[in-house]
């Protein structure tokens, strides 16, 4: 790090602290050529996410715009705020793990119900009958018909894990 008062080029880290949000680090440093002292701020640089809407429109990935159509699905359910944002974390992790600077917000909608799907019923189905334009109720009710169908096969299969491992296998 160059020295902001002399030039030199090579100062010294004093110390270093994570601030507050944990997302940046403050550096105490000192330039030996001069002997005076200051301070920087490290930050990590994230990728950017552009968001490929339906009409072909690119628009900066937005984790407020996230969190306010779960919260919409949410509203009215034993949703917590915290399982709100650590859905908005998972998805917008899943984004990031992918390197991919363009996501469809298809891919989004999907990712948003599989976890609505875990936490709440009916936020997911709220939230489902809004991203997937349902217009007829047939729609809706062919949602519903497959939330109870897979509903049926999780519970199979956890009846049948049991007997297996029973079984010796």
């Amino acid at each position: 790090m160059r020295c902001p008062f002399c030039g030199y080029e090579d100062t010294k880290v004093l110390d270093s602290r994570p601030r507050e949000d944990g997302v940046v680090i403050r550096r105490r440093r000192a330039c030996p050529s001069c002997g005076k002292r200051f301070t920087t701020l490290e930050t990590m640089e994230v990728l950017r996410i552009y968001v490929v809407k339906n009409d072909g429109r690119r628009e900066m990935f937005n984790r407020d715009k996230l969190i306010r159509g779960i919260q919409l699905a949410c509203t009215k359910r034993p949703v917590s705020v915290d399982d709100v944002e650590s859905i908005a974390s998972r998805v917008e992790t899943d984004l990031r793990l992918r390197g991919e600077r363009e996501v469809s917000s298809r891919e989004i909608g999907e990712l948003v119900m599989r976890y609505l799907r875990e936490l709440d019923e009916v936020a997911y189905v709220r939230f489902a009958s809004v991203y997937r334009k349902f217009q007829t109720k047939e729609e809706f009710l062919e949602e519903l018909k497959q939330l109870d169908t897979s509903q049926v096969e999780a519970s199979q299969d956890a009846e049948a894990e049991p007997a297996a491992k029973g079984n010796g296998e």
